[in-house]
């Protein structure tokens, strides 16, 4: 998403600057007006090409904030913040202990534009690679409400949940990755080491040899001789993705096919909708207007694919329609949870449904992680009983049929 420099009056007249992350600039200026901020100018910021190495350098020696240190933030904001002691003194304390140097920075000029008279919420958004959009926004409905110790612990147990579903799923996907890989080195070893010691002795005898023997010893004559093509091929191939990880297009391309991977895609698919679920249930019980709700979650969800159908139960609600309409549109749920949606909104409790989509959700994406070994097992056999396959006849073949005439 794009970043834009803003200038607006807050409700006391005040001037405020600052550059955030966002859709777009109608997005960002009904944002300020739901907010009774004034905006003056909202601008975006161009992107500019120029490399700095220093900055590249320095950049790369910056920690990044992760879930831990939020949790670890927020729970310590909670604990500040209900006992009574002031929100710049705690930060300035919290300053001096973060572990996490990127964060202790960004907390040291929220201080800096809390002595000047700007908001809580409104330091936090000026850091949108520290602080998400979803907490700067149930911080702004915490200082309306008084109950900032309230959304510090709300946030606190959002992040730990989170957490918690990001890694069950990558504990599930820890085996079949490290199967994979292991059988990509043993592919590479015997094609270097292995498979050579034998072409000799094939050589030696001068029989003619299968044509499954002579394609393997080809590929393996290859790899001998032009590694160095292959290994520069896998980097640029590494450093391509990277970088197109980067771009808008590119995230949001493997976004969306990841979610079709055989076995693991709805894995991926319903911790996304459970994070979906948690973040709009807490922002709409916290009382963030609906169409707002889900444009702070669709940014939450941190995936671009599932972020833009958010976008368009977003669009759809704002055109009149109902929300299970709107979710029924984008073909991500299913029909019992659009049936849950609708009880919901027919008898008002949309907030309460939603926490039973996220626990629902939830069950399902602890069914399938605990199967998720059982139904790859069989694939991994398949896969290296093919490559036993290819030996028996690429390699022991051959030296079956020169035992047979020397007889």
């Amino acid at each position: 998403m794009p970043f834009f420099r803003y200038k607006v009056r807050d409700a006391e007249g005040n001037l405020v600057e600052g550059q955030v992350e966002a859709f777009s600039a109608a997005a960002l200026a009904s944002q300020f007006q739901a907010s009774q901020t004034i905006p003056i100018s909202i601008t975006e910021v161009a992107e500019t090409q120029n490399i700095d190495l220093g900055k590249l350098f320095n950049i790369k020696r910056r920690a990044k904030v992760t879930l831990d240190d939020l949790i670890l933030f927020c729970r310590q904001m909670y604990t500040l913040s209900s006992s009574g002691v002031p929100i710049v003194r705690a930060l300035r304390g919290l300053v001096e202990t973060a572990r996490n140097p990127t964060l202790g920075e960004a907390l040291g000029k929220v201080v800096e534009d809390l002595e000047s008279g700007m908001e809580l919420s409104g330091g936090f958004s000026r850091h949108p690679h520290v602080f998400p959009a979803l907490l700067c926004r149930m911080v702004q409905v915490g200082e309306v409400t008084g109950k900032l110790d309230e959304v510090f612990i709300q946030l606190a147990i959002y992040f730990e949940r989170e957490k918690d579903t990001i890694n069950r799923v990558k504990s599930a996907l820890r085996y079949p990755s490290f199967v994979l890989t292991a059988i990509a080195m043993a592919v590479v070893f015997i094609s270097l080491f292995v498979i050579p010691a034998f072409e000799k002795v094939f050589a030696g005898a001068g029989a003619q040899l299968p044509l499954a023997t002579r394609i393997l010893m080809g590929l393996s004559s290859f790899m001998q001789n032009y590694w160095y093509v292959l290994l520069g091929a896998f980097i640029l191939l590494v450093v391509a993705i990277k970088q197109a990880l980067k771009t808008e297009r590119g995230r949001y391309t493997w976004d969306r096919y990841k979610l079709k991977i055989p076995l693991v895609g709805d894995i991926i698919l319903r911790s996304t909708l459970v994070r979906f679920s948690r973040g709009f249930n807490m922002s709409y019980t916290a009382g963030i207007p609906l169409s707002q709700a889900l444009g702070f979650t669709a940014r939450a969800v941190s995936n671009a694919y599932v972020g833009e159908k958010i976008e368009a139960i977003r669009n759809g609600i704002e055109r009149g329609d109902t929300l299970t309409r709107s979710a029924t549109q984008t073909g991500m749920f299913t029909p019992l949870v659009l049936q849950m949606l609708a009880v919901g909104e027919e008898s008002g409790s949309v907030d309460t449904m939603l926490e039973d989509v996220a626990d629902f959700y939830e069950r399902e994406v602890d069914y399938d992680l605990k199967n998720l070994s059982s139904a790859i097992e069989p694939i991994m056999i398949v896969i290296i009983g093919g490559m036993v396959l290819v030996l028996a006849l690429g390699v022991f073949l051959p030296m079956w049929n020169l035992a047979s005439i020397s007889r």
